[in-house]
């Protein structure tokens, strides 16, 4: 693990127990990922996250809580220049209607609020999906405002069991 750009001023954890960022750097390293940790201040753009952290729109990814029903939750990862093709996603899953869950309820299911999003040390083990568009190096959401986990795509996919199939489209 490596410590990039500078530490944002405040604080940086954006969860509402404090410790998320630690948390999805501990399942990071318990899934046998080694990430580079990248700490920055607020990003008002995909643009200037990429910057940020020294890659490319495609390479952010964002891990997107999906509702299929009550008590059913899937991460979608999608890269950063995409977002989900609704009809794609359904017809993977087999359903004929998908949600995004309120901002609570998102927090209540992964511990993490919206913006700090990771499937890394979630409350709940969620299945995963990840967009087959994914290949080569990924930074992904680090449980904490301003904080992200760069990894291998091939690595990550296969340490969380992903599923990897189309389920976006260009923005």
């Amino acid at each position: 693990m490596t410590e990039g750009a500078g530490q944002a001023d405040g604080d940086t954890d954006g969860d509402m127990d404090g410790d998320g960022a630690a948390r999805a750097l501990a399942a990071a390293e318990a899934l046998g990922l080694a990430p580079t940790v990248t700490r920055h201040g607020p990003v008002r753009s995909l643009d200037e996250a990429a910057a940020a952290r020294g890659l490319v729109p495609h390479q952010i990814v964002k891990t997107m809580v999906v509702r299929v029903s009550a008590q059913d939750h899937r991460f979608v990862l999608v890269p950063g220049d995409r977002e989900i093709a609704w009809p794609k996603l359904r017809a993977l899953l087999g359903v004929n209607r998908l949600s995004m869950p309120s901002a609570d309820a998102a927090f209540e299911v992964t511990g993490y609020e919206r913006g700090t999003i990771t499937p890394l040390g979630a409350w709940t083990a969620l299945p995963v999906i990840a967009d087959s568009s994914m290949t080569d190096t990924v930074s992904i959401g680090g449980g904490a405002h301003g904080v992200a986990l760069t990894v291998d795509a091939a690595e990550l996919v296969a340490a969380l069991g992903a599923t990897v199939a189309d389920v976006t489209e260009p923005r």
